[in-house]
């Protein structure tokens, strides 16, 4: 009798200590908030976060340059093959999902012209601007042209140059179309081959 009285009373102190180790069958083991993990090792691989991959195509209506505006709102002069130039940002206008840059490439010079041809672009046989790119620098994010498909025959959305030369006291006019970046950046670098970094130009 004395000894059926000892295992009632134990028996439900045992399930107290169980409980509190996390024991009891049925339950969910593990604590501290942390998740069950599965693999090889008990723990599930975590993918990295993805990151935000600027535009890379636009729409149709933009393959031709927008209209432009004559406020010069970033500049920078720069030489190349002996001629003095500079480099006018005239437009970075956001349109939706993309923003649009308008510049003149000015010859200072008095007596020779200055031929772009490739120049600005990616690959020796590719007469365009798409070497150009935006800069921002708070999100660390470059950002390439613009192009009208993802094959290997997709072209930039952008100024082609072949046969372009910009005459001694002339300019040329230029575009590309880039993905835009996050709303709260309102401000970007944009880098030119040849011509350079101009800082710091703001996005309408």
């Amino acid at each position: 009798m004395y000894r059926k009285m000892a295992l009632a009373v134990a028996a439900p102190a045992l399930a107290v200590l169980l409980t509190g180790c996390g024991m009891i069958p049925g339950l969910p083991q593990g604590g501290g908030g942390e998740e069950k993990q599965t693999g090889a090792q008990g723990r599930q691989p975590v993918s990295a976060p993805a990151q935000q991959e600027p535009a890379t195509q636009a729409p149709a209506q933009q393959e031709t340059a927008p209209v432009q505006q004559d406020k010069v709102i970033a500049s920078r002069k720069a030489s190349d093959d002996g001629k003095e130039l500079r480099a006018d940002v005239i437009g970075l206008v956001r349109q939706g999902r993309t923003v649009t840059l308008n510049w003149n490439v000015v010859n200072l010079s008095k007596d020779d012209s200055w031929f772009l041809h490739n120049r600005m672009s990616t690959d020796t046989l590719n007469y365009t601007v798409d070497a150009v790119s935006l800069i921002d620098p708070v999100n660390a994010k470059r950002y390439r042209v613009a192009r009208n498909g993802t094959g290997e025959d997709s072209q930039c959305v952008c100024s082609k140059t072949q046969g372009l030369q910009v005459k001694a006291d002339g300019s040329a006019s230029l575009y590309a179309v880039f993905g835009a970046p996050p709303p709260d950046v309102t401000k970007v670098n944009v880098e030119f081959p040849v011509l350079g970094v101009l800082t710091d130009v703001p996005i309408s």
